[in-house]
Parts: C-alpha cells; structure tokens; sequence
C-alpha cells in the first residue's frame, strides 16, 4: 500500500471515535529540510489537526516526542500529541495555525512584540535546561557540522580542492571556532529556532496568549546558550539592519539576566558569543544548503546563501583570529559556482 494510503487509513481510525462514518479531508501542508512532511486535516466540525508523516526507515518520532513533553512542561506552546504510531511514523498533532514567524515579519507587522514572545519562549526553553536529558552538543557533532562546509559547500557546490594551505587555515579557524562555542554555558538548545519554525497564536493558542507556537524541535540537544539566539537573529530567511538586531539581542540579554541565566555580564562579552556562536552555524547552513540542493533536489534554499554569506563575512572581518577565513571568503566569492579549481 502506497504509505500516502496509509496515512489516511491511519487518520481515518485517529478520529473514527469522535467522527465515526465521516471521512475527513486530508491536504499537504509543508515539508522540510528532512525526510518529514506534513498535511492539514480537516475535521467534520471546522476543526483542523495536523499529521506529521515520518518514514520510520528515514525518520524516529521518539526524539520529539520527548522535546515536546519537555517544552510543554516549560510552559511553550508546542504541539499537543493527540495520537501516535511509532510502527509507521504517524502523530497526529493540534494545529498551530498556517501563519509563521517569517510571513508575518514580511508583512512588517508588529516585529518588536513578536520578538519579544520569541525571546521569552526561548527564555523559558533555557530556563527549564538539565543536564543528560538531552544530546550533548559536544564537540564532535559541532565540527560535525563545520565539516558541511569544506564537503558540500566548498566541494560539491563550488567544485574546490583544497590545497594544504587553505586546509590549515580552515583547520585553524574551525579549532578557534569550537573552543569559544564550547567555552559559552550551556542549556536547552532548540537547534533551528528560526521564523519558519515559529508561528503566530490561534484561537486554539488562548493558553499561550503571548508565546509563539514552537515547531521542528525533534533534533534538540544541551549546548551553548546563544546558539538559539543567533538562529532567530540571524534567520537565513530574513535579515535586519545590524542596529535594529543589535537591539533584539540586547533585549534578550537584559531579559535573561533578570531571569538568572548565566549569560555574561558584560554585553561585549556577550555579544562576541553570539557572533562567534553564529559563525558556525553559517558554516553548517552553507553545507546544508548545497547538500539539500546537490543530494535532495531542493534548490528553493539557493536563494538564501548570500544572506547567509553576509552574515559571515560581517563576523570574520570584525575579529582578528577570523580574518584568514575571511581572506578565504574573498577568494571564493569572485569565483562562480560549480567551476573546478584549487587554492
């Protein structure tokens, strides 16, 4: 049976108690950047619920499920589990509205307050961290994926050899990188807290009257504190004039000294965090990008490498143990993509 088959059978006995002989209508909703999708059901009543299929050969629901009780506990507004079959990757999940972070920002509506929910969402998210209950974010998954960079970025995408010399000098950098990213305290990290993955209150979200709801958190781990930060600040689906994020950040940090995170006391301090903190994920995002295109055949996330470039080259320019990677940067950047060549 074709698994699209499946999950309407599946869907149709999650509700059968409540709608017994009705069938309910089933529509995609959105995809991602993994193996999972996601359809909108459409419930006799006018209600909606949404399904999450993931291939269980591909994808484990046992991670999300956990993160899900764990930010629940916390007071977020996740997704509420209504129902689950582990044996064919089916949850079916209340509904968090079709309204995201990103479409509402796009629209210029109200940023500084939806900023200020998303730092408190992510303030409770932290506020709730223990240790061993979550993945470590330790050092071999962060050069893990640092290593998406020179492989897919670089490699596949660019078609570069690297030379020995520019080896070193990514070598060099991706050390200095780690030891800040390691050295920062750590807690709850949600790991793509960004605005695709926050979405605007429903009238089903009266709990949370000024949360946003909290999506694709399945791949959540404890690690450092600003990584969350830098994903919503430094968003590779839209950016800010650096004054304007400056504020955001600042904000947060205000906000998370009140609240007794161990953040540090110096904003500089802080910020150099941040930035630092940021630059790895640019890394990573540039190697998922072109894996995403060159592996999966999406190529919708082309378009947000050069936001993501920017944010990267701002960072390696302003701090002097980064610059040989920006010099690197420059090099690349006059080239065109996918023209063979070595440093």
């Amino acid at each position: 049976m074709l698994r699209s088959s499946l999950l309407r059978a599946w869907v149709q006995r999650a509700v059968a108690s409540r709608f017994p002989g009705h069938e309910v209508a089933i529509e995609p909703a959105s995809t991602d950047a993994s193996f999972r999708r996601y359809f909108r059901v459409y419930l006799p009543d006018g209600e909606t619920r949404v399904v999450m299929d993931a291939p269980p050969d591909k994808e484990d629901c046992r991670p999300f499920l956990k993160v899900a009780a764990l930010f629940a506990a916390a007071g977020v507004h996740v997704p509420q589990v209504l129902a689950e079959d582990l044996e064919q990757g089916f949850l079916l999940l209340s509904d968090l509205g079709t309204t995201t972070y990103l479409q509402a920002l796009r629209e210029h509506k109200a940023a500084e307050q939806l900023y200020r929910d998303a730092n408190q969402a992510l303030l409770a998210i932290q506020l709730a961290s223990q240790p061993g209950v979550l993945p470590d974010y330790d050092r071999e998954l962060l050069a893990r994926e640092l290593a998406l960079f020179p492989d897919w970025y670089l490699g596949r995408h660019l078609g570069i050899t690297l030379d020995q010399r520019t080896g070193d000098t990514l070598r060099n950098a991706f050390a200095a990188i780690l030891a800040n990213n390691l050295g920062q305290p750590r807690v709850f990290v949600h790991r793509d807290y960004h605005s695709r993955n926050l979405m605007i209150g429903t009238t089903e979200s009266l709990a949370f009257p000024a949360s946003p709801g909290v999506l694709d958190f399945q791949d959540a781990v404890f690690g450092p504190l600003t990584y969350d930060l830098v994903s919503l600040y430094r968003d590779a689906y839209i950016q800010w004039p650096e004054d304007q994020e400056l504020d955001f950040v600042i904000r947060y940090w205000e906000a998370a000294r009140r609240a007794g995170l161990p953040v540090a006391a110096d904003f500089h301090d802080f910020y150099r965090d941040y930035e630092w903190m940021g630059v790895q994920r640019q890394l990573k995002v540039l190697g998922i990008f072109a894996r995403l295109y060159h592996r999966d055949g999406k190529d919708n996330y082309l378009a947000d490498m050069p936001r993501v470039q920017a944010y990267l080259r701002r960072t390696c320019e302003r701090y002097r143990e980064l610059r040989p990677l920006a010099r690197l940067l420059d090099t690349i950047e006059e080239r065109q993509p996918n023209v063979g060549y070595t440093f």
